[in-house]
């Protein structure tokens, strides 16, 4: 085995290994409730979404 085959290996697996930690870290059950109110900010700063949600018909 080869210098630069090795550090193919290392590589991949390191990569590997990068993104299992990443998905643990974002999916772990903690984060749940930051990660949804982060995703309603889109609708909160949206006036059409708020006239909806109270029922306002005025423009």
């Amino acid at each position: 085995m080869t210098g630069m085959v090795l550090l193919y290996i290392i590589g991949t697996f390191s990569a590997i290994f990068g993104f299992a930690a990443v998905c643990w870290w974002a999916y772990r059950p903690a984060h749940k409730k930051r990660f949804e109110q982060d995703a309603q900010l889109a609708l909160e700063s949206d006036p059409l979404y708020h006239r909806k949600l109270t029922g306002d018909q005025s423009k």
